[in-house]
């Protein structure tokens, strides 16, 4: 669940480091997902404080995060590394979203199926024995994928997080792993045609990964 509330300056703290605050943000985090946002002795949320210019409120008991700042850009950049970690990704990996040009793409399997049912059977074909198909989407697209409750994410660089939705998309509505895979591969021997492949590096297993 997301909130979005835009009060003007009324009802704002001075916030430290950041001039004139006038925009908030809400959403509502996974209670397991809590810890991992605030991190040991708050540093993550420090951290991503600093580098957003946001000020971060955590209300453990409901789930509840409120992102306050005055900058509009550096708002959705916190939102949207809040977000990843809620979805399940490591910080460091959900902080790469305050890059330019990097995003993140949140797929809900159950668009892909009427019966709860078969939410494990998909999260399997994601995932793969051992994690070994998550790697291989991640590796051929460049990008980092993370399984979580109902969902699974995508962050990397636009063009590469797009081709990873379609590959998963792909591969929810039913298709072989070896026809995905191929779909990858093809898209990188064009990418090595025209001179990119630098931008399609091997990804490590640094996502914290729950059911």
């Amino acid at each position: 669940m997301e909130k979005e509330k835009n009060n003007g300056k009324k009802g704002f703290a001075p916030l430290k480091g950041v001039e004139n605050p006038a925009y908030e943000y809400q959403l509502r985090v996974t209670r397991d997902r809590i810890a991992v946002i605030i991190g040991k002795k708050g540093e993550v949320k420090r951290k991503i404080e600093g580098l957003t210019h946001t000020s971060i409120d955590i209300n453990s008991r409901e789930g509840e995060v409120t992102i306050s700042g005055s900058d509009g850009l550096e708002l959705f950049n916190a939102r949207e590394v809040l977000r990843a970690i809620g979805r399940g990704f490591n910080p460091e990996v959900a902080m790469l979203l305050i890059k330019q040009d990097y995003s993140l793409e949140i797929i809900n399997m159950m668009d892909y199926t009427p019966n709860k049912n078969h939410l494990a059977r998909l999260k399997g074909r994601v995932i793969g024995t051992g994690g070994k198909a998550r790697r291989t989407l991640e590796e051929l697209s460049g990008t980092y994928i993370c399984v979580y409750g109902k969902t699974v994410s995508i962050i990397g660089e636009t063009e590469d997080v797009i081709a990873a939705r379609q590959a998963l998309d792909t591969l929810l509505k039913g298709s072989t792993h070896s026809t995905v895979f191929r779909l990858l591969e093809r898209r990188r021997r064009k990418m090595k045609l025209s001179g990119l492949a630098g931008r399609i590096n091997d990804r490590s297993d640094e996502n914290d990964e729950s059911g």
